[in-house]
């Protein structure tokens, strides 16, 4: 944590640590294994153990992430119609009870699981519309959102750190004990409209969000 060891280096034998800090056999095996848990250490089978590049993979905090060959990609999982959470509710201002068309995926980056998503668009704009078809939409949400009449204009954010659900640790291969970044992002368009609701989990291993705003000067 200190950068005293740069990614790449090979760490000594467990007998070198042994002999070094005067512990256990096993005491060296718990504290090796703690460091990849955590995601400090690769092994290399035949080789030995190696600093992992820890350098922070940075996500912009974008409503939609443009698919480019070789880099991002989107695995649709699943598309249902359902009536959602109750905090899904609040923020798509639904009556008690309405429905949701949601659509979750997986985000990839090099073929690395990087975010879960799982987005909800109210019945009443979705239904019947390429949101409730399982196959993926050319553009995206947003593309098909504005061919409704419904152009995203602004979104808000509420973020959050929690341990993940069983699913969300094996979907995105976390290590043991990583905690996830839960967003819980409404959409609006035209007249304040909330049109989608999304929630969006990352391992906190890794990641970084990147926000972007223009900000207004007054004269003085």
């Amino acid at each position: 944590m200190r950068g005293e060891l740069s990614p790449g280096t090979q760490l000594p034998s467990t007998a070198q640590l042994v002999t070094r800090y005067g512990a256990a056999n096993a005491t060296i095996q718990h504290a090796l294994k703690a460091l990849k848990d955590e995601g400090f250490l690769d092994s290399r089978v035949g080789k030995g153990v190696y600093v992992r590049d820890r350098q922070p993979f940075v996500i912009d905090a974008t409503t939609y992430i443009t698919p480019t060959p070789g880099r991002f990609h989107y695995q649709l999982l699943t598309v249902d119609t359902i009536t959602p959470p109750a905090d899904i509710i609040d923020g798509l201002r639904l009556a008690p009870g309405a429905t949701a068309i949601v659509r979750t995926r997986i985000l990839f980056h090099n073929e690395q699981p990087v975010e879960l998503s799982t987005s909800y668009y109210p019945t009443e704009i979705a239904a019947n519309t390429n949101l409730a078809k399982a196959t993926k939409i050319r553009g995206g949400a947003p593309q098909a959102l504005s061919d409704l009449g419904f152009p995203q204009r602004t979104f808000v954010d509420r973020i959050s750190a929690r341990p993940p659900t069983v699913e969300e640790a094996e979907t995105l291969d976390l290590p043991d004990g990583t905690p996830v970044i839960r967003q819980l992002r409404v959409i609006y368009s035209d007249n304040e409209r909330p049109v989608e609701a999304s929630v969006l989990i990352k391992g906190t291993h890794l990641y970084e969000l990147l926000y972007r705003q223009t900000t207004a000067t007054e004269p003085r």
